[in-house]
């Protein structure tokens, strides 16, 4: 490859920009500020119409993977059979490791992701000046960084977040951290099961949290002061992990016990048309409000007027589970008290009964008890808000966390000791 004066992060990522993953493009934007550069590989086109304001800032080149095999297989066979030509011996053992992968699983995605990075490698990464791939989540950007490291003779590295930890085949997972040069993480609690799974067979995992910009967050909030109704805000995903029909029965023993509350759902996804049928179900229309998805400067504005941000998390039947939401961090830093569950690593944030209230997962009546309490117990409240805020700006301020990314890759990757 003809490799450019300052070495280059190659970033492979699942798609480029997703409004879901604002801590992805928040992190190369703090990595480019701090001197490196950066060139995306994306698998998959944007498929939102919008994106927070930060990714206009990112300078890094982006090059988009063809996403299926049938349309673009002449293109990814050409490429490929050019690659194979050239580091024969190289591409066949490769090719080899697809084969073991395929017969673990027998998911035919395995050469879809192996044909991704022979064209990655082949067609994009010449003259790129990459000299280190790393992939954000642990399967198939792992999967095509995995393959492309070993096509170009580039170490790789990966970060895992959640469900592509646990969802995750762990054989195929203990092989990536094996051969990675090393892992990220976004909690204490997937680090440990990473380890675990590893059983010493691994690569280092460093875990960093993934924080948030403190300074966009730090809006003060009104004065609380109830007048009409209780204002509720939830912001997720409608899929089984965030716990959505527990927030529901939540709301609708509140309403039964006589508590005015009015409750907003921001996001969407695959489970909406079961979630908006439960909230007809129990009778809700006029107290639950879903408004899908909206720009980030819009949910900075409903965190506003929010009086409790409350997150039902649990762990889904496919073992599909949270990490840290970032919504409890922006909650938090904007002066929202929060209410959730005791899944996962959300404890490494909230603390019970110090930085917000913690309830076991799939129990509404504990959950209204919570909000409820949290509603209005005004000195707990304000201790909450207190500490909450002080814990963000602490702990999780992405600004300080870069910087423990940024050492990571000066250590591991030689080419970026001098950034």
């Amino acid at each position: 490859m003809n490799m450019s004066a300052k070495p280059v992060l190659g970033m492979i990522l699942k798609g480029y920009p997703r409004i879901s993953e604002t801590f992805i493009s928040n992190e190369i934007l703090l990595l480019e500020r701090l001197g490196f550069s950066i060139h995306i590989f994306s698998m998959r086109q944007p498929r939102e119409n919008f994106s927070h304001g930060s990714v206009k800032q990112i300078r890094a080149n982006v090059d988009y993977l063809p996403e299926t095999i049938l349309v673009p297989l002449p293109r990814f066979l050409y490429h490929n059979f050019r690659l194979a030509l050239r580091i024969p011996d190289l591409y066949f053992q490769t090719l080899k490791i697809a084969f073991r992968r395929f017969l673990r699983t027998h998911k035919p995605a395995t050469f879809k992701h192996f044909l991704q990075a022979g064209y990655l490698v082949q067609k994009l990464l010449p003259g790129t000046g990459v000299v280190h791939l790393h992939a954000h989540f642990a399967h198939s950007p792992a999967s095509v960084a995995m393959f492309a490291g070993r096509l170009s003779g580039l170490n790789f590295s990966f970060t895992a977040h959640a469900k592509d930890i646990y969802t995750s085949d762990p054989r195929q997972l203990c092989e990536k951290l094996s051969l990675a040069k090393f892992a990220v993480t976004c909690t204490e609690y997937n680090r440990r099961h990473l380890k675990a799974l590893a059983d010493g067979d691994a690569a280092p995992i460093h875990r960093v949290y993934h924080g948030i910009d403190v300074n966009l967050f730090s809006t003060s909030t009104a004065p609380f002061s109830r007048t009409e109704e209780y204002n509720i805000l939830t912001v997720a995903r409608m899929t089984a992990k965030k716990g959505l029909p527990t927030v529901y029965k939540a709301i609708r023993r509140l309403r039964d016990i006589g508590y005015p509350v009015k409750h907003t759902l921001i996001g969407d996804g695959e489970d909406r048309r079961r979630i908006l049928a439960f909230i007809r179900d129990l009778g809700l229309e006029s107290e639950a409000r879903w408004l899908g998805t909206l720009p980030h400067h819009i949910v900075l504005e409903h965190y506003r007027q929010a009086d409790l941000f409350v997150l039902g998390c649990e762990v889904a039947a496919n073992g599909d589970r949270d990490g840290i939401p970032n919504v409890l961090l922006e909650s938090m830093a904007m002066g929202v008290p929060v209410v959730a569950t005791t899944v996962s690593a959300i404890p490494e944030l909230v603390e019970d009964g110090n930085t917000g209230l913690l309830v076991p997962p799939g129990d509404p009546e504990r959950l209204a008890e919570a909000m409820a309490r949290m509603l209005t117990d005004k000195d707990l409240r304000q201790n909450v808000i207190d500490a909450g805020k002080k814990r963000i700006e602490e702990h999780f301020n992405n600004r300080e966390l870069i910087l423990q990314l940024a050492d990571i890759y000066r250590q591991e990757i030689p080419e970026f000791r001098s950034v």
